[in-house]
Parts: structure tokens; sequence; C-alpha cells
């Protein structure tokens, strides 16, 4: 008889909690619980608004006050107003106060390892932690505009690639592909947009500026831990909002039936079948859509 479903979330509940010394009254040997460990993780090298730490760790103004007094009081950090706003205070670690983040830092990447290092199949266990932050930060996923040649860009079209590769029969060589260049996925010709959970990029989409009367929509990739949330459709909604802004009333896109997830969400999101476009080996569907 299957598992309930309940009792076994519970038991990895327990485990994580276990895991990470959620309990602990020192957690990682430092003196101290997670909870003023965690805040003291939120606050960036030039400070951070208090209001972000709030939003980030999920915690109650009363709780977040009460743990950055105790740090204060540490001699970690100091509160000071915003310049710009004086309503609103930034946190700021002083040289004690980096000192124990680095610290913290350095143990909590040693636990990590060792517990990549004493499981068998490290990347299965990577990748069944991507997919279950993914569930759990599914309303933090921020999409933002990037520079298509930045480090999160070409990691994200490096695994858009790799996946083309394994799914199309003939495989994928983008040097056969109409790949566009970096400055028409740029403003203001273009546009590329990434989606980053908790820092870490989950999907990307391109809007490519042309001089043919019309943007194309260009590397369309969610990771596989983030799929069936709904990142692809709000990444086509992004990038159409970008073309809206840049003044470009029609789109053009295509793709391929080994992508069968893609065909269907062009369908379902008001997009029109067309003929060839293109000269490009490998796409044997074409849409665009008038904005």
């Amino acid at each position: 008889m299957p598992q309930d479903p309940v009792a076994r979330i519970r038991r990895f509940n327990r485990a994580v909690t276990r895991e990470t010394g959620a309990l602990d009254q020192s957690f990682l040997g430092r003196g101290r619980p997670l909870g003023p460990a965690r805040v003291l993780h939120a606050i960036g090298p030039d400070g951070t608004d208090l209001e972000a730490i709030r939003d980030y760790l999920d915690l109650e103004k009363a709780l977040l006050s009460r743990l950055l007094k105790s740090l204060q009081e540490e001699g970690l950090l100091e509160l000071d107003r915003d310049p710009a706003d004086g309503r609103r205070r930034i946190a700021r670690l002083t040289e004690k106060g980096r000192a124990e983040q680095a610290a913290y830092n350095a143990l909590s990447d040693d636990r990590a390892r060792a517990l990549l290092e004493r499981h068998p199949k490290p990347e299965a266990l990577l990748a069944a932690m991507d997919l279950v932050a993914s569930a759990l930060g599914r309303d933090r996923i921020a999409l933002a505009e990037a520079d298509p040649r930045s480090d999160d860009a070409v990691y994200c079209l490096g695994e858009y690639y790799a996946e083309l590769s394994r799914r199309f029969e003939t495989g994928f060589d983008v040097n056969l592909s109409c790949d566009p260049d970096a400055t028409d996925m740029m403003p203001p010709r273009g546009s590329f947009l990434i989606a980053r959970s908790d820092g870490l990029p989950l999907g990307c989409v391109g809007l490519k500026g042309t001089d043919k009367g019309y943007g194309e929509i260009k590397r369309l990739w969610v990771s596989p831990a983030a799929r069936g949330l709904g990142l692809a459709r709000r990444l086509m909604e992004a990038a159409e909002g970008a073309a809206r802004d840049l003044g470009i009333a029609l789109l053009r896109l295509d793709t391929n039936s080994a992508l069968p997830e893609a065909v269907a969400l062009y369908r379902n999101t008001g997009w029109t079948e067309i003929e060839r476009f293109n000269d490009d080996p490998y796409p044997d569907h074409f849409f665009e859509k008038r904005l």
C-alpha cells in the first residue's frame, strides 16, 4: 500500500529541521540560534533595507526588531537612516559582523559539501533539492532584465542548448541555428530576461529586435526544477511587455515538434500559426502575435 503523502512530507520536514539545525540553540556552534544567524546572512555588503530583510525572511516586524537588537547588542551590526528617505532604516554589518557572517558561510559550505559527499547520487540529491526549493519559493521567483552575455545568461542558454540537443532527433548545433547577436537582445533594440529564485537562475527568454518590421521571441527556457509553476507563461508575458515598451507591435517565434509543451503554450496564449519565415534548419512550427 502506498505511504501516506502527508506522512512523507512531515518526515521530510523533520529531516530538514535536523539537518539544518533549526532547533539548535547554538546554530553551527556560533553561540546563537538559527533566527539571528539568518538575519545576519541577509545583510548585504553595502547594507540592506529592513523591509527588504523582513520580506526576504518572511518575518513579523516585531520579531525582526528583536533579532536585530540582539545582533546590535553583540556589536555585529549598526542601524542607520537611509539618507534618501528618513523613514527607511538600513542594517549595516560592522567589521565584527562581517567576520561572523564569513564564519557562518564557511561552516554552512562545509556542511553542504559533507552532505553531498556522503550521498551515493549527489546530482540526484541536488535535483531533488532544486525541485523542492522551487516549489516552496514559487511566489518569490523574480524576473529581471539582464545582459545576455552575463554569467547567469550564459548558464541558462547553455542548459537550453543542451536540452535541445537531447530532445531533437538530429541533435542541436547552435552554430547552425539563427543565433541572435547579443546586442539584438539588449535595449534599445531588444531585451533578455532571467528568472531567479533566491539569486539562482531558473529560466530565461530573449526578445530580439530586427529591421524586418517585427521582433522575435528567442531562447525560452525553464529549469526542470521549476516546470509546472507557470514560469514559462510569466516569462512570455514579460517579454511581450518589454516589446510594447520598445514600440514593437508584432512578434514572431519558431519552435520544434519535439517541444510539445512550447507549442501548446503558444497556441493557448494568443499566438497564431503562420508559414515559415526563416531558413533555420531546426524549427517546424512558426507563430506570430500582434500586441
